[in-house]
């Protein structure tokens, strides 16, 4: 069974630094931030602010052009190893699900692919080993102690 979490929702913006001072003007807690992307904790998930143009290239689709199925969003499910990964992906080619990327080592040091619901949603499923999970499941993004 596919494992029904919605670790992060990834939102592509067009202009970053915009994106997370807003945030940041909420008082929202940046858990985690690079030069372009931004890591919200949001009690028992995570808001994920992405340059657009490089979440989809991360996802291996088109950016923002008519009928390319990217709508400048992705959800995520973060899992607890590669094997959780390669095993997810298993069972999403044995439903018939569509496979937009299949999972590779990536650039920030995790592992991970995509695949799309029937109206061309993105969904990625990943592996990355420097996160913690509750009891539940959820990513813990709290302060190691």
């Amino acid at each position: 069974m596919i494992k029904p979490r919605v670790s992060i929702v990834t939102l592509g913006t067009r202009d970053f630094d915009t994106m997370r001072n807003f945030y940041l003007s909420l008082g929202w807690r940046e858990a985690s931030s690079g030069e372009n992307h931004s890591m919200f904790d949001t009690a028992g998930g995570i808001l994920s602010l992405y340059a657009s143009d490089e979440l989809a290239k991360d996802a291996n689709v088109e950016s923002l052009t008519p009928n390319s199925g990217y709508s400048n969003f992705s959800l995520a499910i973060n899992l607890e190893s590669k094997e959780l990964v390669d095993a997810t992906f298993e069972e999403l080619r044995a439903l018939g699900v569509t496979i937009v990327k299949e999972p590779e080592e990536v650039f920030w040091g995790g592992y991970s692919g995509y695949f799309a619901d029937p109206e061309g949603n993105l969904w990625e499923v990943a592996f990355n080993p420097y996160s913690r999970f509750d009891a539940r499941g959820a990513l813990d993004m709290s302060e190691s102690e």
